[in-house]
This record gives C-alpha cells, sequence and structure tokens, in this order.
C-alpha cells in the first residue's frame, strides 16, 4: 500500500475520532475515487497515481467555485473551496514562480524551442517534472507567452 494512501486513511481515522463531518466527508469521497480507479483498472495504486487523482479533484472544485461565484451561489462556493483547502496537503509541496521560470527557460534551451511550433515539446519535457507540483494551465500559458513574445 502506498505511503499517501495510509496517510489518508489515518487522516480518515482521526476524523472520525474528531466527529469532523466536512473533512470527513471530503476524505471519504477521496478513498471512493481511489478505490474506484483500483477497481476499475484492477492495481494497486502508487504515491504518483494518488497525487493525479488529488490534481483532478482539486482542479474540479477550483472551477466550481468558480462557476458557483459567477451564479452568485457564494454558500455553494464557499463548500467547493473548503473542499480544495483539505485535499490540497495530499499533494506534494508547490513550485514557486522563480522555480517555474526557471525550469521554463531549461526546457526552452534544453529544447531549442523558438516559436508556437515547439510548444509540445516543451510541455513535454517539463510535464515529469512538475507533476502535481504545480497547475499546468497556468504553466502552459506561461510557456505561450515566452514562445509569443
Amino acid at each position: 500500500m502506498s505511503a499517501l494512501k495510509d496517510r489518508i486513511t489515518a487522516d480518515m481515522k482521526t476524523a472520525m475520532r474528531e466527529k469532523d463531518k466536512e473533512r470527513l466527508a471530503t476524505i471519504r469521497m477521496l478513498t471512493a475515487a481511489i478505490k474506484q480507479r483500483e477497481v476499475d483498472e484492477r492495481i494497486e495504486l502508487t504515491d504518483d497515481d494518488v497525487v493525479a487523482i488529488v490534481e483532478k479533484l482539486v482542479k474540479q472544485r477550483r472551477e466550481a467555485e468558480a462557476q458557483y461565484r459567477a451564479g452568485d451561489r457564494p454558500e455553494l462556493a464557499d463548500q467547493e473551496a473548503a473542499e480544495a483547502a483539505l485535499l490540497t496537503p495530499y499533494l506534494p509541496a508547490q513550485l514557486d514562480e522563480a522555480e517555474i521560470d526557471a525550469l521554463i527557460e531549461q526546457a526552452m534551451a534544453d529544447t531549442g524551442a523558438e516559436s508556437m511550433r515547439d510548444m509540445g515539446k516543451v510541455m513535454g519535457q517539463l510535464k515529469p517534472k512538475v507533476a502535481g507540483r504545480t497547475d499546468m494551465s497556468a504553466l502552459s500559458a506561461k510557456i505561450k507567452a515566452r514562445l509569443a513574445g
């Protein structure tokens, strides 16, 4: 069993003991998503697989929060934001702007990227290095800005 899954299970037990209903519900949703994927694919998930699931759930929560705010439903938006905040600690430490910029510069130098046609090469080189540590859409936007200008 992966260390991250062990940590999630331990956190769920703690939430049960402390009667923290919101945290418990969020962790149960996460464990259900993990178990669903394990059953569907008939595999034991690694930490990287679990991180990918957490990333997906956090992204869904943030998108839903934005839609609720746009629809003037602050109570639902706050709930989505709270769930995203409860899931975030299961992600690896996030990269700061300077680290991201340095990685982009390095990838562009390594691939010889000069135009938008080279976007795929740069993303291909960066994706394994930054997976789970930054928002991929923001990274893509930064690369596009560098290659366009």
